[in-house]
């Protein structure tokens, strides 16, 4: 006995419908960044940090090009130092405290390789690029979001 089907007969030419829920870090990562400039003080990227609620953002040269990613974790280099050094917290730049061989991911890579990405690197958010241009951020946070939004479909 064969096993019999359970699904309705298709319409003639209708093909097999994929999944086309945004999977696509684009579809997920924040657009709107607080960026900052290698010359910036320490002090100034903590005083936004504190005002815009953030934990990290990229550094972009005068030209608009990545060249870095500075984040709390370095604004904390900067803290214990001036407590080692019995000194209050001076406008050192960023470029000398902010992460300089940056990870990035492509725009349309999926949500899935980019929760691999955070496995594998130690790294709370990641710049997005787009034939080599900054156009978004996406972090862990994002990623779960995205997980949750999808979670009980079904994707290929």
């Amino acid at each position: 006995m064969g096993i019999k089907s359970f699904q309705g007969a298709r319409a003639k030419g209708e093909a097999k419908k994929g999944y086309d829920a945004p999977i696509l870090v684009e579809d997920y990562m924040t657009r709107k960044l607080v960026t900052f400039s290698p010359e910036q003080s320490i002090l100034e990227v903590m005083e936004a940090f504190a005002k815009h609620h953030i934990s990290g953002g990229p550094v972009m040269d005068d030209n608009g090009f990545l060249v870095g990613i500075i984040s709390e974790a370095d604004c904390m280099k900067q803290i214990s130092e001036s407590r080692y050094f019995n000194q209050p917290i001076l406008d050192k730049s960023v470029e000398r405290y902010m992460t300089k061989n940056v990870e990035s991911i492509p725009h349309d890579m999926s949500i899935f390789d980019a929760a691999g990405v955070f496995d594998r690197h130690n790294r709370r958010r990641l710049p997005v690029m787009k034939d080599d241009i900054l156009v978004g951020q996406i972090s862990r946070k994002d990623v779960v979001i995205a997980a949750l939004k999808l979670s009980g479909a079904n994707w290929k």
